[in-house]
């Protein structure tokens, strides 16, 4: 599904990501956890378009989409969940989740749109009652619920997400990951970026470990939970101390 080799990247003199190779195959939740500034987000950025990377290769369903534009790795198949929600606050929640299908509208899908809102709604009960209201106005969960489903209406083979549970309530974080675990086993594909390796590592298949900019560790969900510098990573102690 996604295949990265070698992938350096990072915001202008200022190198980020460094050598990075991974990848994700269908049908997995995997999960990438590391400390502030180990570089997470840059990652996410660069494989959905938004970052142009400076040497390596990134393979998507056996394309090369390192110099492919945001909104064509989109139609692609490939989402992102932005970390801090990034609603469009002055929209309601309906009009966010149809700018999430701009690619079904420009093909005359409209029966699809329709249906994807359904699923949409039935994932998170909590945004048909909110259909009409501002984005803006929604807490900070149902924003996040709004992200997930915005990204969820382009019909993605692979989701990413940015930091999903940051600032949220356990029952709300309890929820959200369990949409994932369900999306996987609706076919779906998943990258997780996670600071919380607890939750994510018991929903993945498998983990990666970034630190400054580089894959220190990779291996089973399973093993990294047991790992010691994972535990404290998910404890909250930097990983570089």
């Amino acid at each position: 599904m996604l295949r990265i080799r070698n992938l350096e990247a990072g915001y202008g003199v200022l190198k980020i990501l460094r050598r990075i190779s991974l990848h994700v195959s269908p049908g997995e939740i995997v999960a990438i956890i590391g400390a502030n500034g180990a570089g997470k987000t840059t990652l996410l950025r660069t494989i959905s378009g938004l970052l142009r990377s400076s040497t390596g290769e990134i393979l998507f369903r056996e394309t090369d989409i390192r110099r492919v534009p945001a909104e064509k790795i989109v139609s692609l198949g490939c989402s992102l969940v932005p970390e801090g929600r990034q609603v469009f606050a002055t929209m309601t929640v309906r009009e966010n989740l149809l700018l999430g299908a701009f690619v079904q509208a420009k093909r005359g899908l409209r029966s699809e749109i329709d249906e994807d809102m359904e699923r949409i709604f039935g994932y998170f009960p909590v945004l048909r009652e909110r259909d009409s209201q501002l984005a803006g106005t929604l807490s900070g969960g149902e924003q996040q619920m709004l992200a997930i489903g915005r990204a969820l209406m382009a019909r993605p083979k692979l989701i990413m997400m940015d930091e999903p549970s940051m600032g949220l309530a356990p029952l709300v974080v309890r929820h959200i990951f369990q949409i994932v675990s369900r999306l996987r086993e609706e076919g779906n594909t998943v990258l997780l970026v996670e600071q919380n390796a607890r939750s994510a590592l018991a929903i993945a298949d498998r983990g990666y470990v970034l630190e400054t900019g580089r894959i220190i560790l990779q291996e089973s969900a399973e093993d990294l939970l047991a790992n010691r510098d994972v535990q404290r990573a998910y404890l909250g102690r930097d990983l570089d101390a």
